[in-house]
């Protein structure tokens, strides 16, 4: 009777084993009856690269004041534009033109005394030629009038200082353009050298970035290629105006392994702004460039490689130089030529030395494909 109980329970545990034990068994991979195979595409293309850029306006100074005093007056708002030669700031002026008045005084008084001098030089040089003086008294009096001569040039002197003094209590714009902050109010004491504000002129802006030493040899080469370039703005718009690359640092950046250059960019609608950032788009031209499809490539330890395939349909590992990737393919300079066959899907199910069979799609059709 126990039999008859555990022979039923042995076989339904039995039966549980087999079923986990195929459960868990390794799903194989299913590999296609044919690989795509295609070939090398050889086209004169070209791709962009982009650059970080700080973009500064032709013209920024920061408008610093000469003077010491109490700003009388701020003639203008944060953010408007003024022309060359506005008034910007009055500064307190009283001071200066005490000291103006003091000076012209000093040099009327100067004046006059020297007038009295040589009316008695000439007096004393006809008693001189009557034998009444002698002419030591001329001497003297000689020397009075040197004496007065260097006091008017002190006091000129003296009267040009104020009258400088004088105009730096007024601040007017060194050239037209755009008013920014203005931290100090009507009212505030400033000290000599104290900022006012800065000016910017946004007819024009420059674009300022940094390429590698390869790129700027390439530049170097042949830098009709690269006569305009395009910048993309913060918010990944284009700007509506190309600009042109004007002038190249005298030196490489040792550390960086970069060179700054500048490009020019006309603003007449003064969207661009100093300070603000961008990114400069180079339009790099690649003739007769050797294009393959990414999905062919794989990496292993950082190089790029593909499976070639020969006519008797042996697969053969291959490592590609590449130049630069572009949307569905990559450029290579090496390792391939335009008669080769490469595997064009499933590098991932064949290994080196697998033998497979082919089907041959030309490679403008399978991109076309991918493209849709």
């Amino acid at each position: 009777m126990k039999q008859n109980i555990c022979v039923p329970a042995l076989a339904a545990g039995m039966l549980l084993l087999v079923q986990f034990s195929c459960k868990n068994k390794p799903a194989e991979t299913v590999k296609p009856d044919q690989y795509i195979v295609t070939q090398p595409l050889l086209s004169s293309t070209g791709y962009q690269q982009e650059y970080v850029a700080d973009i500064q306006s032709q013209q920024n100074v920061e408008i610093r004041s000469r003077a010491k005093g109490f700003i009388e007056r701020v003639h203008v708002d944060e953010g408007a534009f003024v022309t060359q030669g506005q008034l910007l700031f009055t500064l307190n002026s009283k001071e200066y033109r005490d000291e103006l008045s003091k000076s012209n005084a000093a040099l009327k008084q100067a004046e006059a005394e020297l007038k009295q001098i040589e009316i008695e030089i000439r007096n004393v040089e006809l008693l001189i030629s009557k034998n009444v003086v002698s002419k030591a008294e001329l001497t003297s009096l000689q020397a009075k009038k040197d004496a007065m001569l260097a006091i008017i040039d002190q006091s000129k002197a003296a009267i040009s200082q104020a009258t400088t003094g004088l105009s730096y209590t007024q601040i007017r714009a060194p050239f037209s353009g755009y008013i920014n902050r203005i931290p100090k109010k009507a009212g505030a004491l400033v000290e000599e050298a104290d900022l006012l504000t800065s000016l910017s002129n946004n007819q024009q802006v420059f674009a300022y970035f940094n390429v590698s030493e390869v790129d700027y040899l390439q530049y170097i080469k042949e830098p009709e290629l690269y006569k305009t370039v395009e910048l993309k703005l913060a918010d990944g718009s284009l700007f509506a105006h190309k600009g042109s690359i004007e002038t190249i640092d005298g030196e490489i950046n040792s550390e960086t392994g970069t060179i700054a250059f500048r490009a020019r960019f006309p603003n007449p609608n003064k969207i661009l702004k100093h300070g603000a950032s961008g990114k400069i788009i180079l339009n790099k031209p690649l003739n007769n460039a050797l294009l393959i499809p990414v999905k062919s490539t794989y990496e292993v330890q950082e190089n790029l490689y593909v499976f070639v395939v020969d006519k008797n349909g042996k697969v053969t590992q291959r490592k590609v130089d590449p130049i630069v990737r572009l949307t569905n393919e990559y450029a290579i300079k090496g390792g391939l030529t335009a008669s080769d066959y490469i595997l064009y899907e499933g590098v991932q199910l064949v290994k080196d030395g697998d033998q497979v069979q082919t089907v041959l799609k030309p490679m403008n059709d399978l991109l076309n494909t991918q493209n849709r």
